[in-house]
This record gives structure tokens, C-alpha cells and sequence, in this order.
């Protein structure tokens, strides 16, 4: 089966005042729907790759063909992570994690609100595009990474539970060059019942 874009599970406008309804619909229905189509064609290649499943590309990129080995590292990365992020926002959400990712959090940065700095300082220096993950490392332990272009964490044996995009088209419409003012404002959206879930997945 070739891969599609996904539903989403809200409207485009849902997200405002904190994400404007012309930047999600360009973002998902042309940024997204691209990596879909160039994922699919370098598969087309490649057609019994289809059947391995996307984080089996990710997670082995090494043994993808090396005529398709790059763009299937960016366009699957940028399929997995905006997928990701669809899902990690909600109009409807709660304003933080469940008790076991909310102790979790704690224990690891001493509180929410020192979690969200250090987040949105890996957020905020990420130089050019790409992304902020809260994700999960081999012991069980959470951990705020950044990776550049359509990276995702899974490529490095990470269980990624959190995802932010940094690239300008995710947020240029509405605030051109201030990315701190971006992230501040996305907190808003977090859908922290979504998040806890993928923590409780990820740890078991």
C-alpha cells in the first residue's frame, strides 16, 4: 500500500488564535502531501519496501537501496514527523501531562515549567529548519533533542513522544521571523492526553 496523507482530526482553523488556519492548511495539504508523493515515487522503485512499514524504513536506513536511501530519510522522516505533529495538537486538550509523564517529567527536569524552558530553548536554537522532540532513550529515560531537516529520532533508536516543527513554513505566516513567539504560543495546543498515552506505549 503506498502511503497517504493523513486525516486530520480537527479543522484547519481549530488551532486558532495560536496557529492560523492558512498556514495549517498549506502546511498540511502541500508541505506534507509533498513528502507524501516523494516518499511514494522513490519507493515506486522499490515497491517491496512498502511493505516494511515506515519506522522499519527509518529505524534501517542502511539497508535502503543507495539510489533511494536520502530521499527516503527526508520525505519518510517528513511523513512520520508531520503526522506526529498533527496529533500532538488539539483544540480540545489537556494543559498538562497525565501523573505518570507529569512525575516522569519531574524527576528527570524538576518540574513542567523548567521541562517547557529547556524544550523551548532546544526549540529556539535549532539553527536553519527542523525539529524539537521529547522522546524516550533505550533505558526508559525521557530526553529533549533537536534534529535537523526531516530527522527523526527513531533513526538513532528513540522513541519520540513530543514533536515540534521549526521549519518557517510552520509558522512564518503569522510570525515571520519570531520563532520564540511561535513556540511560546504552541504550548497552548499541546495535547498532553495524546502525549502521556505515547509515554505509557513507549515505557511498557
Amino acid at each position: 500500500m503506498k502511503f497517504e496523507l493523513p486525516k486530520l482530526s480537527y479543522e484547519y482553523s481549530s488551532l486558532e488564535p495560536y496557529i492560523d488556519a492558512q498556514t495549517m492548511e498549506i502546511h498540511h495539504s502541500k508541505h506534507h502531501q509533498a513528502y507524501v508523493n516523494n516518499l511514494n515515487a522513490a519507493l515506486d522503485k522499490h515497491p517491496e519496501l512498502y511493505d516494511k512499514g515506515l519506522d522499519w524504513l527509518l529505524e534501517n536506513l542502511e539497508e535502503i537501496p543507495l539510489d533511494i536511501r536520502v530521499a527516503v530519510k527526508n520525505n519518510g522522516g517528513g511523513h512520520l514527523n508531520h503526522s506526529m505533529f498533527w496529533n500532538v495538537m488539539s483544540p480540545a486538550k489537556a494543559s498538562t501531562p497525565k501523573s505518570e509523564l507529569s512525575k516522569a517529567i519531574d524527576e528527570k527536569f524538576v518540574d513542567f515549567e523548567a521541562f517547557k524552558d529547556e524544550f523551548a530553548k532546544a526549540a529556539t536554537t535549532k539553527f536553519g529548519s527542523g525539529w524539537a522532540f521529547l522522546a524516550i532513550n533505550k533505558n526508559k529515560e525521557l530526553e529533549i533533542i533537536s534534529t535537523s531537516n526531516q530527522d527523526n529520532p527513531i533513526s538513532d533508536g528513540l522513541v519520540p513522544i513530543l514533536a515540534l516543527d521549526v521549519w518557517e513554513h510552520a509558522y512564518y505566516l503569522k510570525f515571520q521571523n519570531r520563532r520564540p513567539d511561535y513556540i511560546s504560543e504552541w504550548w497552548n495546543v499541546v495535547n498532553w492526553d495524546y502525549v502521556s498515552d505515547l509515554y505509557l506505549n513507549a515505557i511498557k
